[in-house]
């Protein structure tokens, strides 16, 4: 997977996790899940795994592809992330963990957690809190989040109820610019200033999940859940100091989210194969509103309202044809409606520069669907075979019907109206276990309509002429003894336009290639660990550059190197990332009117991290 940061955000604050090359979107393409549940928001926000404490993590499972729209529906067209949360189930009466750490500029942090048990209950809490100055100027960052359970358990029913919540405030340092025709480059001269000393962004996140599963009958669990989120921003984005104020945006959204999402799973025979079928209704309900201001406490000059319900009905079946074959089918039929209205009140003088006016309304219902075919046949204890066929969509956020755009007079043209994005893919491949040697091999071909992109400099999303993605991904692990893993990976990604002016061209801001290896060592006995990783990625065409002929953001590579250890009940780590100091930025922008003119996001180079804690 490929992984973009526009700030060098501490503790991975605002990093987008890609999968199979989607760019600039690939918060809109790959669909991430705590615990089965969608943490995607209906806005372009992407979800900020900073939020989810560390600690709380047991594992992270990964669907790549389409498959994993049949069961989850919107956003999985590159692939599904589920975070699966520890509970306190099964652990001592009460147990506790404190950790706190210091490290680049000015970093600051503090991990609590704690767990009880007693009888049928169990509740668990993990907290988060950090600070930083941040790598460039105004780009100080500080956030505060945690999540909270409570859980009732027997033999045959459990219910839950989860709480989480965060608290965000990001500076914004914008980009640095290069321009050869005037002599400049901030990536050289000034590469941790500033041109936007007052830019921020701010979140407040609230959620509240409640549910339970009931045993029906041997092998058949009702699950029944639903939930409740609260999320509200606040950003500036303003010129220099000198600009003009009439351009200055300041926006405040709130998005209100309530879901239902029963489900049946059942575990049986029929005639005589073992089958295992998933089936439900996914109910979601959205409302949103955001204004857009140019001075605090002034009157909006667009004031958005937006709600959209989505209900979906989805069966997924694996079936045991032989003890070595596996054929698993599914579908999803969706009904997503979307209600779009622009209260627009343009300020006293704007003629003077030019006036805003108003996005149509939009009332809309569109039925799509998802559908999934796949095998895997196991030759024997080391080698398998498997191959998928899927489809999946995605429909517009709400930040993208909200695009604001310039026509060929340079007025205001503005509309809530997009296609809905669909996606068709194959795939198939190899898995390998011997011993202590992993190894999985597939190769994928995917075909997207209308697929949907952000034009930076009209500032208006499309969507895009048809493209598609192939190519290739290996992962490998070796346990060589019980103190040593070596663990790789390599993918071949082509991202192209199919058809229209740019057909054969690359997509912006997909590399090609991408590789990582790593280490890890039990030195002595847990006391001393050594972690190392190295990661890899191939040059990628900047945002905006469909006609590829711009210069690329350059190919790099970084090391991260860690330390640590545990005695008793003490541990500590020390890690330093990006050892070798590479100086690098995953983000840039070609300029359509100037030739060699690009704004880019620089990162930081070398980071170290100290830690240490202790459990109760």
């Amino acid at each position: 997977m490929q992984l973009t940061n526009l700030y060098g955000g501490v503790n991975g604050v605002g990093t987008t996790v890609d999968l199979r090359g989607f760019g600039a979107f690939a918060s809109s393409n790959t669909l991430i899940l705590m615990n089965g549940r969608r943490l995607n928001d209906l806005d372009l926000q992407g979800v900020d795994l900073s939020t989810i404490p560390r600690d709380s993590i047991e594992r992270i499972e990964i669907i790549r592809g389409n498959s994993g729209a049949v069961l989850y529906g919107d956003n999985a067209i590159g692939g599904v992330i589920n975070i699966v949360t520890k509970t306190g189930i099964g652990g001592p009466p009460v147990k506790a963990r404190v950790e706190g750490g210091v490290g680049s500029f000015d970093q600051g942090l503090v991990n609590v957690s704690t767990a009880t048990n007693s009888g049928p209950w169990s509740t668990s809490f993990y907290g988060n809190g950090f600070r930083s100055d941040g790598y460039r100027v105004n780009n100080a960052t500080s956030e505060v989040s945690g999540v909270g359970d409570l859980r009732y358990t027997t033999p045959d029913f459990t219910a839950y109820l989860n709480l989480s919540g965060d608290d965000q405030h990001v500076r914004l340092p914008g980009p640095r610019t290069v321009d050869p025709s005037i002599g400049l480059n901030q990536l050289v001269t000034d590469r941790r200033g500033t041109n936007n000393p007052f830019d921020f962004a701010n979140k407040q996140d609230a959620n509240i999940t409640a549910g339970f599963t009931k045993t029906l009958w041997n092998g058949a669990d009702l699950i029944i859940d639903g939930g409740y989120r609260n999320k509200q921003t606040q950003a500036a984005f303003l010129d220099p100091p000198d600009g003009d104020p009439f351009f200055f945006s300041f926006v405040n959204a709130n998005l209100q989210t309530w879901s239902f999402t029963p489900r049946l799973s059942m575990k049986n025979l029929i005639f005589g194969m073992p089958s295992t079928v998933l089936t439900g209704v996914d109910f979601y309900d959205y409302g949103y509103t955001q204004d857009h201001r140019n001075a605090p406490g002034a009157i909006p000059i667009h004031t958005y309202d937006l709600s959209q319900q989505s209900l979906a009905a989805y069966w997924m079946q694996t079936i045991g044809l032989l003890p070595s074959t596996d054929f698993s089918y599914g579908a999803r039929v969706q009904t997503t409606s979307v209600t779009a209205r622009d209260r627009l009140n343009n300020p006293v003088g704007c003629e003077l520069e030019f006036c805003d006016s108003a996005a149509a309304p939009l009332d809309t219902s569109q039925v799509n669907h998802a559908l999934h075919i796949g095998f895997e046949h196991r030759f024997n204890d080391t080698f398998a075979i498997f191959a998928r066929a899927a489809s999946a969509f995605r429909t517009p956020n709400i930040d993208e019907r909200v695009g604001v755009g310039f026509g060929p007079n340079f007025g205001p043209v503005k509309t809530f109206d997009l296609k809905i994005q669909t996606s068709d893919d194959v795939e198939g491949g190899f898995r390998i276990k011997a011993g202590m040697f992993e190894m999985q091999t597939s190769f994928y071909n995917m075909n997207l309509t209308n697929e949907i992109h952000f034009d930076p400099v009209n500032f208006v999303d499309v969507n895009l002429d048809p493209t598609r993605r192939y190519g290739t991904e290996t992962a490998a692990s070796l346990r060589v003894n019980d103190a040593l893993l070596l663990r790789g990976g390599f993918a071949y990604t082509r991202a192209v336009f199919r058809e229209g002016p740019f057909a054969g061209n690359d997509i912006p801001l997909v590399s090609r290639v991408t590789a990582s290896g790593g280490v890890s060592w039990n030195i002595w006995q847990k006391y001393l660990v050594a972690d190392a990783t190295v990661r890899y990625w191939g040059k990628r065409f900047m945002d905006n550059d469909q006609e590829n002929k711009a210069l690329p953001i350059p190919a790099n590579a970084t090391v991260d190197f860690k330390l640590s250890g545990a005695y008793d009940r003490f541990f500590w780590s020390l890690s330093v990332n990006n050892l070798f100091n590479a100086l690098y930025y995953d983000y840039a922008v070609a300029s359509s009117f100037t030739e060699g003119r690009f704004n880019a996001y620089p990162l930081p180079g070398r980071t170290a991290l100290l830690k240490a804690g202790v459990t109760f």
